[in-house]
């Protein structure tokens, strides 16, 4: 469903992603590992069609990220890692926003929202870390979409809506949805992964089923040389 095939883009500074090359299935949540500043980001805003590679290929159902990138959006649920949202707006306001957007009806955002125990009266900018990365999740799930793109989801949620958090994952899985997860907690991608992804200064050093590790956290100090 995502492929990703030779990408280089390359910032004004010389970093940013070279030469990648991985996928992700349906059905297959696929975590993708790596330190700040190793290229997760830059990779996750290609696919997202935010940018284009200088070379490669970045697509998604056989559609090329940058130039569908409206088309792909419908099928897509998106949590960036640093999330910002309209200001004054109310929790309930902004859902309603999105699904006028995305052409989807409230009744998934109801669900969801009671899982996950939103207060969709308040203004989103003054609600905790916590409460508004559930205002992200909601928002990322509430349209059923064939594909997850998660920027460190549960960062900031406490354990219960953690362990409701992978719930949903691993239920979207069973469902047949493709997931790239970016994330710093091994914890997470033990319990809902099934293959990992590491990228070191840009480019993909490991590419593994989970099964084929024994140590996760030791095969990523290992790509590191810590």
């Amino acid at each position: 469903m995502v492929n990703i095939k030779g990408l280089t883009f390359t910032y004004p500074n010389g970093k940013g992603v070279k030469n990648a090359s991985f996928e992700v299935n349906k059905g297959e949540v696929v975590g993708f590992l790596g330190p700040n500043g190793a290229g997760k980001t830059t990779t996750i805003r290609c696919i997202l069609g935010f940018m284009k590679g200088n070379s490669g290929t970045c697509k998604i159902d056989g559609k090329e990220c940058f130039e569908n990138a409206e088309e792909n959006m419908k099928d897509i649920g998106f949590i960036a890692g640093e999330i910002a949202f309209p200001e004054n707006m109310r929790a309930k306001e902004y859902f309603e926003f999105i699904s006028k957007i995305r052409g989807c009806d409230m009744r998934r955002c109801d669900e969801l929202c009671k899982m996950f125990e939103v207060d969709t009266k308040q203004i989103i900018q003054k609600l905790s870390k916590g409460n508004k990365q559930k205002v992200a999740l909601v928002s990322a799930f509430m349209h059923d979409p064939k594909v997850l793109i998660l920027d460190e989801p549960s960062s900031g949620l406490d354990l219960l809506m953690q362990h409701k958090f992978l719930g949903l994952v691993n239920k979207a899985k069973a469902e047949g949805k493709s997931v790239l997860m970016s994330t710093h907690n091994f914890n997470e991608v033990e319990r809902t992964c099934d293959r990992v992804v590491i990228i070191k200064d840009g480019e993909i050093r490991a590419d593994k089923k989970l099964t084929d590790i024994k140590n996760l956290e030791k095969t990523f100090l290992e790509v590191y040389d810590v």
